[in-house]
């Protein structure tokens, strides 16, 4: 074990040792007598033999002091980790052009927003197939969009329960919600944002649209995320021009795709990214929107700091102990067993 003492200056106090030695052995006072001769040959007991033993338990005792008072100690490196997480609101557009059958080639059974939902639960919870770490330090929350936008999740470190919110996440249904609130979105998340004391504040709004509903304009929205410190990154998915969209034929009453025109307002998302010191992605199939989600993942990681100290555990309780006892003893058994005449 490698001790080391605090004070070790206080250990030359050891020195003293012979001088308290000599002081406890001391004679106090002496008897006069004609003559030693008789005492001399007479046997002498075991009480004679250990009449020092007080005076050796209290030397023992000083020195046990001595070296508590220099503090011993062993010590015990240690390191910390200090991790600073991110404030992540994610915004998802939910509207009915997420319904497009394109993001997964040669698999039309497969519509925008489960892609989106899929690429999603890899970001947040981590998964090794697609060498994503998940973002476990981070508070992450949840706006969903189409003609309104809603707060489905504030921040929150239970991704749990965020990814079983994303997973009932479901495309507007009815032409009265259906639309595509861009502004509406991102002026709630950076709401939510402002709200947490995190130094880090990003959104990362995801669309396949233009803006056509809500009542605060892309731009305006823009403005308070570069007001209120947010970083927005802006994904543009779906394929250009045309995409196939499922739709009942209405003569056989049968679901069918037809390709329909894609509409993209890539220069708002442009011009948001900017504003607020983000950037734009287009992602035309998933494995760009999973490309684009660990480029996002790579560029906004978790502060980490490691700090290394060293801490050491205190062992002058030990010596302070023995020297009580020894002390103890000596004093007893000097009052009692070995006591001597005046």
């Amino acid at each position: 074990m490698d001790v080391e003492f605090r004070t070790p200056a206080f250990l030359l106090l050891l020195l003293l040792l012979p001088v308290i030695y000599m002081m406890a052995v001391a004679t106090p006072s002496v008897l006069r007598f004609s003559s030693l001769r008789i005492p001399d040959q007479g046997a002498k007991s075991i009480r004679l033999w250990l009449s020092k033993l007080p005076g050796i338990l209290l030397t023992i005792a000083f020195a046990c002091f001595i070296v508590a008072l220099s503090g011993p100690q062993t010590p015990n490196a240690e390191s910390r980790v200090s991790r600073e997480g991110i404030a992540i609101m994610m915004v998802v557009d939910r509207s009915g052009s997420m319904k497009a059958r394109d993001l997964v080639e040669g698999d039309y059974s497969v519509d925008r927003l489960q892609v989106v939902k899929d690429v999603f639960r890899q970001f947040v919870l981590g998964d090794d197939d697609s060498g994503t770490d998940g973002r476990d330090d981070d508070a992450i929350g949840l706006v969903a969009f189409a003609g309104f936008a809603d707060s489905l999740c504030p921040l929150t470190l239970d991704h749990g329960n965020l990814v079983s919110m994303v997973n009932d996440l479901q495309i507007a249904q009815t032409r009265r919600e259906d639309g595509t609130a861009i502004g509406d979105a991102l002026a709630l998340a950076v709401e939510r944002l402002r709200q947490s004391e995190t130094k880090s504040k990003v959104a990362i709004l995801l669309t396949d649209g233009s803006n056509n509903a809500g009542i605060i304009a892309p731009r305006q929205a823009a403005d308070v995320a570069q007001a209120s410190g947010v970083k927005v990154y802006c994904i543009g998915t779906g394929t250009r021009g045309r995409a196939p969209f499922p739709t009942i034929d209405p003569f056989t009453g049968r679901a069918v795709l037809t390709e329909i025109e894609v509409e993209l307002d890539e220069d708002t998302l442009k011009m948001i990214a900017d504003k607020t010191q983000g950037q734009y992605f287009r992602a035309t199939d998933r494995d760009g929107l999973l490309a684009v989600y660990k480029e996002i993942d790579a560029m906004e990681r978790t502060k980490v700091t490691e700090q290394r100290y060293l801490q050491y555990d205190q062992w002058y309780r030990v010596p302070l102990l023995v020297g009580l006892v020894l002390m103890a003893v000596s004093l007893v058994s000097k009052a009692t067993v070995f006591r001597s005449l005046p």
